[in-house]
């Protein structure tokens, strides 16, 4: 097979947002993750090819007829080629591909800053433990940990188009919330707050996983995503929330799980 359509694929994928062998890309910046990833790929098979064209050509050229010589390569020349190498891999592969995950951290999917002024923000809570996802809203009075909160288990709703913000925490073990359609992955950790945030370009509903293995019920931890259209969303919101008021009861202290929306929490 020719390698050329191969890389035309790999540069023509960012373009599509879509990745080798990825699930469908169903957010608004999952194309970014995606072009990192193909970007990996083509210097790894570039440099497949160029170690495999060496080989070739060394075993070739040393033949039956060539004298064998034997070099510590303690040399100055050899040290310069090797160093010269290793330099030229790292400033052009890794160099290429830190700067631009670095850019794309920055400005886009670690700017929570931006997304949190955003008007129409969606902000969620989920709580992981053995083994689902409990899930929390603030309700109408904007705060966390009151009677119109809406509580879920392995249910996120979300509005099409609307930043949407996680803050991400575990009660036992280390989980690993992750919806590979919207190309969002963190670790809930014991005693510490994650987060992150994307923004649905599709309706649709699309799975929630846990990404680490924490138990012997570990495959059963699965969720689902919906996303709506954003008058659909505020209509589920009211409704969701008027029957978390009515199932309110004070005297579960279990139930009332919840912590003040963190400015500053971990990334």
């Amino acid at each position: 097979m020719s390698l050329l359509p191969i890389l035309a694929a790999a540069i023509a994928a960012p373009l599509e947002g879509s990745g080798w062998g990825m699930p469908h890309d169903a957010s608004v910046d999952g194309w970014r993750i995606d072009d990192l990833i193909n970007e990996t790929s083509v210097f790894v098979i570039l440099l497949f090819v160029i170690m495999v064209a060496w080989m070739l050509w060394a075993a070739i050229r040393h033949g039956r007829g060539h004298p064998a010589r034997y070099d510590h390569g303690a040399s100055r020349r050899s040290i310069a080629v090797a160093l010269g190498i290793a330099a030229a891999i790292f400033v052009v592969v890794d160099g290429h591909l830190f700067i631009n995950s670095v850019l794309v951290w920055n400005g886009v999917l670690g700017n929570f800053a931006h997304a949190e002024t955003q008007p129409d923000a969606v902000r969620i809570e989920i709580n992981a433990h053995q083994w689902a996802w409990a899930v929390r809203y603030a309700g109408p009075d904007g705060k966390f940990g009151t009677q119109d909160d809406i509580v879920t288990l392995n249910d996120v709703v979300v509005p099409q188009g609307s930043p949407v913000i996680f803050q991400i925490a575990s009660v036992d073990v280390i989980h690993s919330f992750n919806i590979p359609n919207m190309r969002a992955k963190i670790d809930a950790v014991p005693g510490m707050i994650n987060r992150l945030w994307f923004t649905a370009k599709e309706t649709g509903q699309f799975d929630i996983g846990c990404a680490q293995h924490c138990g012997a019920n570990h495959y059963k931890m699965r969720g689902v995503l919906t996303v709506l259209p954003r008058a659909d969303w505020e209509k589920w919101a009211k409704e969701a929330s008027d029957n978390s008021s009515r199932a309110y009861d004070p005297e579960d202290k279990d139930a009332h799980w919840a912590w003040d929306w963190e400015k500053h929490a971990r990334i």
